[in-house]
């Protein structure tokens, strides 16, 4: 038995996570829906699909159900069907193997497509090209390097492992969990690779923060004579955008008039180059952009809202979401960091608590962690430091080290040495080597002329070897 069968009850006993859960189980499913699906499962799932008067269609009948799953808990009847029915005995082919786990991932249920991948496993029925890279995105979306590992070895043994999707499917795997160096080594051991492979290794650098070697990559696919797809270049221009590359920037705009296919939506593309040019720090190119885009969606106009708000121009970002509403698009809440964000820019209270409220009762997003940072950080720089800390208090989760690192600047801007030492509190608590909570602490008290607490700071930073970390400047070589 292989090692992978030994994750069989490790898996069976591991909860699936609440991140993976739809919100099937919230469904307002009356029970009438049920037994009508129960009733359809029944009639066109025959007790003995092998009888001779039967001319139920196995494979039309899986797939169409499968495909037209909306939720766990059909997902689940389907599936507990098929079993009861034996069809998987009866039928052991692997392309029905992988519309159930297929279905699953599309779920975000990994734990419960890799059950089922077990299963087949056991049952004997060997993978094929179609399997492996569904599995992995099952992997990916779990994180489980360990079994992403044995699935490697998995595809070795059944001579999958230069498959083009399943060579990509593990270059996407050891990316997404940081192990450059082995999905570089399977993206090297395969001489006649395919652009798939090549999109896979620079969509996984671009995405792990390794920017300048995702555009180094991009080079080497255009000497080795491969045209770039609308996948190419929405990964290579988020790695441009990183690096604030203009030059760069307006070179791969080029690329991507020249990946545009006739009658296919380059949507991506553009959002892509708007995000790009934001980033460079030029809105007015991302203007152009959108200027020329027929179709727009909450990404075009979210990307131009950040981009905005990056920069310090607040009245364009603000103006920008009442277009996005007038467009009749639906904001969501990266779209609402952006338009809060400009508001600190702005130094816009009034505005910013409009905003956060209008986010919470009229579009029904839940604030997280990004967007409270916001609120905070604006109150705090107005000096309603009293407003900021009831909103950390009433926070449904714990803040960060950003929140708090803003509300202790605030306190250093307005000389609160009481609201600065429960910060303090809390910011030493979450990072005892941080010494800019002892430097920001002291720098209050001497604002008051509180010299004893400065010494008695500066005596608690010896005692602890805690030594103030010098400034400096870095010099950075444009690609």
């Amino acid at each position: 038995m292989s090692s992978f069968h030994n994750l069989l009850p490790r898996l069976s006993r591991t909860p699936i996570p609440t991140k993976y859960l739809t919100n099937s189980f919230h469904l307002n499913h009356s029970l009438t829906s049920f037994l009508q699906l129960e009733s359809q499962l029944n009639a066109q799932f025959p007790t003995d699909p092998t009888s001779p008067d039967s001319d139920w269609n196995p494979a039309k009948t899986i797939e169409t159900h499968l495909s037209n799953c909306a939720n766990l808990l059909q997902l689940n009847q389907i599936y507990a069907r098929i079993i009861r029915t034996h069809f998987l005995e009866l039928y052991p082919f692997a392309f029905h193997w992988n519309n159930i786990i297929r279905s699953y991932v599309r779920l975000n249920l990994p734990c419960t497509a890799l059950r089922v991948f077990l299963a087949m496993s056991r049952a004997g029925v060997s993978p094929d090209s179609y399997t492996i890279p569904i599995v992995l995105k099952a992997i990916c979306q779990f994180f489980a390097i360990e079994t992403g590992r044995q699935l490697h070895s998995i595809a070795i043994r059944h001579g999958l492992e230069l498959n083009e999707f399943c060579e990509s499917g593990l270059i996407s795997v050891y990316s997404k969990t940081g192990e450059f160096e082995n999905a570089r080594k399977v993206f090297e051991q395969n001489r006649d690779r395919k652009l798939g492979s090549w999109n896979a290794i620079i969509g996984g650098l671009a995405q792990g923060g390794h920017a300048e070697e995702a555009v180094t990559m991009f080079l080497e696919l255009r000497k080795d004579g491969f045209r770039p797809d609308d996948v190419t270049m929405v990964s290579v221009t988020s790695a441009c955008g990183n690096l604030g590359n203009l030059n760069l920037a307006l070179q791969l705009h080029k690329y991507v008039f020249q990946a545009k296919t006739l009658g296919k939506s380059d949507i991506l593309m553009s959002n892509s180059l708007i995000d790009m040019y934001g980033k460079c720090g030029r809105m007015d190119l991302a203007s152009s952009v959108l200027a020329e885009m027929v179709q727009r969606n909450v990404s075009t106009w979210t990307s131009m809202i950040v981009g905005f708000a990056m920069h310090g121009h607040v009245k364009n970002a603000l103006e920008y979401f009442g277009y996005m509403r007038e467009a009749g698009v639906r904001p969501n809440h990266v779209t609402f960091v952006g338009v809060l964000s400009a508001c600190v820019h702005g130094g816009m209270v009034e505005e910013g608590r409009g905003y956060f409220d209008m986010m919470k009762n009229l579009y029904g997003i839940t604030p997280m962690m990004q967007h409270y940072g916001c609120m905070v950080d604006l109150l705090g720089r107005a000096g309603l430091l009293d407003e900021a800390r009831e909103l950390v208090e009433r926070m449904p989760m714990n803040a960060n080290s950003v929140i708090w690192g803003s509300l202790m600047g605030a306190c250093e801007k307005h000389g609160n040495v009481k609201m600065g030492e429960w910060v303090a509190m809390h910011l030493e608590e979450l990072e005892p080597w941080n010494d800019g909570v002892y430097v920001v602490l002291s720098n209050i008290y001497a604002s008051r002329g509180m010299w004893e607490e400065v010494q008695k700071v500066r005596g608690v930073m010896k005692e602890r070897r805690i030594a103030k970390i010098p400034g400096y400047s870095l010099a950075t070589i444009s690609v």
